[in-house]
């Protein structure tokens, strides 16, 4: 019988998504909300990685709400725009790419230390880069960079594996979902981008 916890994680995770792939700043507060939930079905589970990585999504998604409220910084907005235009979809620059690459491995490096000497988790590899990825993907949200969608894409795919793994049949599902989503939340921001 699946966990009642896990199901309205399901739930209100899917309809973040949906606030995200429509810009709807809404989406942060049931990311808090859904974080919440899963932080407790992963502890449970002995995930500790993602445990962990549920109470960074809350810290994250306040920054990240407070990313789309705020709009563009004066530093960013053009001559014609002000503080409270809204924050524009944009890609990664090269120098970002970068940054983002060694960011991720030295998270990833980080988190495979502290998981391999605090818990018992017997999947630690695949946890921490999850993890890492995770943490780029909400970054990467907040600042509205179409390239959310292919970190998104990848950590849905590494965490059907992982669910499986656990038998954490709904949320395999739900990461499957989370999959097709990515690709539909590309598609939607690109296409926006490109107007």
């Amino acid at each position: 019988m699946t966990d009642p916890v896990e199901w309205a994680g399901f739930v209100l995770s899917l309809a973040m998504v949906y606030c995200n792939i429509r810009q709807i700043h809404w989406g942060w507060l049931l990311a808090i909300v859904s974080s919440v939930l899963y932080g407790f079905v992963f502890w449970k589970t002995a995930l500790y990685g993602q445990a962990a990585l549920q109470v960074m999504f809350i810290v994250m998604a306040a920054w990240g709400w407070q990313q789309w409220l705020q709009g563009q910084s004066q530093t960013e907005a053009s001559t014609d725009m002000t503080a409270t235009d809204p924050l524009p979809i944009s890609s990664l620059q090269r120098h970002e790419w970068q940054r983002a690459g060694v960011a991720t491995l030295l998270a990833w490096s980080f988190c495979t230390v502290v998981l391999q000497q605090f818990s018992d988790s017997k999947v630690v590899g695949l946890d921490a880069l999850i993890t890492a990825l995770a943490l780029l993907g909400q970054y990467l949200l907040g600042r509205k960079k179409i390239e959310t969608w292919w970190i998104w894409l990848a950590v849905n795919i590494l965490t059907i594996a992982l669910m499986v793994t656990q038998h954490l049949w709904l949320t395999a599902v739900l990461y499957f979902v989370f999959a097709v989503l990515s690709v539909v939340g590309l598609r939607a921001w690109r296409k926006q981008h490109a107007h």
